[in-house]
């Protein structure tokens, strides 16, 4: 299950929790409890202190949980599907199926997280300011008391932290939605916005390092990780959307090959089994037939297993083929992620390309729609690599483009 656990639904959203959740739930806990213990909350209660630990650390992936509910609700509201919620090491994530179709939605989609985070802050610090100071409180009261302040903390910390503005982080979204706005171009406000994660994330590296010579303690360390966390993921948004704009500027004649063969339609079955199909060894998978200067339609092979061998000598092409008007097919200014969806929703190996005067101009298959994007954003995939996507007729399971077209509102 790619290391993560599901532990139930809300709202009908799958719940998970990643592997690296277990260590930083340790993690946590440990120094919770720790400070619990150095507040002398708990007198010589050490378990007391262990408990109270692992119920503070619950609760800030309650708060993390609540944060990602935010986004979570406000892009149902807007009719995109949330695939699930993950909680791992560095908070959480809601996968949202896709990207909101105006910048006003995909800002408010990105606001709500830290919304949630420090309205939380501002009830319990609310509630905080009716309830009594802990030093005059017996050890269960006061140690409650703190918690909540804990909690109300931990809130106002992970709402206003989130509103860094550098992806991946949720300030970065809206960033990334005002630039869009500002420019009408969702991926100049990817750019910006990424850009923006990268300074930020070398700037927290930088600054964990200083910390780090300066003090010659490792506390640091924890600064460096978020600052190279942010760093990776700001990249990886930006080679996403390049990936993405891509998809959007490639056409088919930019994409497509000539690997087919024109036929005479007037040939019968038997000497095109025996001129073709015995003799090229498959090397040729597509054939379309033409006569009087027109192409009459596509050949499909698999037609002729369906047909009566004693017919084979006195029917020709022209009786089986598909006319061009009745196969599945792309003009030549067609964009590749509307090639990607029809040949999904085909699920054949390849599909045609029609000129403005409605003859084949080409094909396309995957290994061709991979080639084309390998070069335009320079991604080094061998041709060995091609050709067995172009024989197995399947995309590389680390070019998922079929998920990624999804994400790209068109």
């Amino acid at each position: 299950m790619d290391g993560k656990w599901q532990i139930g639904s809300l709202l009908a959203i799958p719940l998970y929790i990643d592997s690296s959740w277990f260590f930083i739930l340790g993690l946590v806990t440990l120094v919770n409890s720790q400070e619990i213990t150095q507040l002398n909350l708990v007198g010589n209660l050490w378990w007391l202190a262990w408990i109270a630990g692992l119920m503070l650390a619950l609760l800030l992936f309650i708060s993390v949980l609540l944060h990602e509910l935010g986004h979570s609700l406000v892009a149902l509201a807007q009719g995109i599907n949330v695939n699930s919620i993950t909680l791992f090491m560095f908070g959480g994530v809601a996968a949202i199926e896709k990207e909101s179709e105006n910048p006003i939605g995909a800002f408010w989609v990105a606001i709500a997280g830290p919304l949630v985070s420090l309205g939380l802050s501002v009830l319990l610090f609310t509630l905080l300011y009716t309830l009594p100071s802990r030093e005059n409180l017996d050890t269960v009261r006061g140690l409650s008391v703190y918690m909540i302040e804990d909690i109300a903390r931990i809130n106002l910390v992970l709402g206003i932290f989130n509103l860094i503005p550098g992806l991946p982080l949720d300030g970065g979204q809206v960033l990334k939605a005002i630039v869009w706005k500002l420019k009408g171009d969702r991926f100049t406000g990817v750019r910006w916005a990424a850009a923006s994660g990268q300074l930020i994330g070398w700037l927290g590296i930088s600054l964990g390092l200083f910390l780090i010579l300066l003090t010659g303690s490792l506390s640091g360390l924890w600064i460096v990780f978020i600052g190279w966390f942010v760093r990776r993921n700001a990249e990886n948004y930006q080679r996403i959307t390049q990936l993405q704009e891509s998809l959007l500027t490639i056409t088919a004649i930019d994409v497509m090959t000539r690997e087919f063969r024109v036929i005479n339609a007037h040939l019968t079955i038997t000497q095109f089994a025996q001129d073709y199909l015995l003799t090229e060894l498959h090397d040729v998978m597509v054939y379309f037939a033409a006569s009087e200067g027109r192409y009459r339609g596509l050949i499909v092979i698999e037609d002729l297993q369906s047909i009566e061998r004693s017919q084979w000598d006195t029917m020709t092409l022209w009786d089986i083929v598909h006319p061009l008007n009745t196969i599945p097919s792309v003009t030549e200014k067609t964009s590749v992620v509307t090639i990607i969806e029809k040949l999904e929703a085909i699920n054949e190996r390849y599909i045609t390309v029609l000129s403005p005067a409605g003859a084949v101009a080409g094909i396309i298959d995957r290994g061709d729609i991979v080639k084309a994007i390998a070069t335009y954003n320079q991604l080094p995939i061998p041709e060995t690599e091609i050709k067995r996507i172009k024989e197995e007729g399947t995309y590389p399971s680390y070019l998922q483009l079929p998920a990624i077209v999804k994400t790209i509102d068109t």
